[in-house]
């Protein structure tokens, strides 16, 4: 196991700057900080999703992995250079999402995010999860980001649409769609 925290306060940001994972100090308010902490507060999003009870097993055993797969991405972006995030992490998205999927009707016209408190927190998880693949895109203008990284977080996007539609489904047994006003 690597370090631990022992003091959670070390003053060395006081001033507005903090350390990456090689020990480089930028602001922290550089594009770098941004996209690691939106991970961060992706994995928060998707923990608020797994605090509620009765979900169906695949489904946490799936968000339970996102959430540590979370972590190496945020450790890839925190250390410049850094490589973690591979194709076969996508590849496990894309296996999951043609399961959940499987089992639910086509969509014809848009839904209206929410559906059941799990499904809302989902949802906006997946709202989370479009800016920070947003910022990582900004990022990677300026440093590199790896393509495997990108990828990533545009398919889990894409999980996290059809988890919420699960959910919403096992939460109220259907979704709620959008009219045209």
């Amino acid at each position: 196991m690597g370090n631990r925290l022992s003091k959670i306060y070390t003053r060395t940001g006081d001033e507005g700057s903090t350390g990456l994972g090689d020990g480089t100090r930028v602001p922290k308010d550089s594009l770098r900080v941004e996209a690691y902490g939106t991970v961060d507060e992706l994995n928060s999003a998707i923990g608020m999703v797994l605090a509620v009870p009765a979900m169906p097993a695949a489904v946490r055993a799936s968000l339970t992995q996102i959430q540590n797969d979370l972590f190496d991405l945020g450790a890839e972006l925190c250390i410049p250079g850094h490589s973690k995030i591979t194709k076969a992490y996508t590849d496990r998205l894309e296996a999951e999402l043609d399961a959940f999927n499987a089992n639910l009707p086509p969509l014809a016209e848009f839904i209206l995010p929410g559906g059941g408190p799990a499904a809302a927190a989902c949802h906006l998880a997946r709202t989370i999860c479009r800016r920070t693949e947003r910022l990582c895109w900004s990022l990677s203008r300026e440093e590199t980001v790896t393509s495997d990284a990108l990828i990533y977080l545009n398919r889990l996007s894409d999980l996290l649409f059809v988890v919420a539609r699960v959910l919403a489904r096992h939460e109220n047994g259907s979704e709620i769609f959008w009219r045209k006003s």
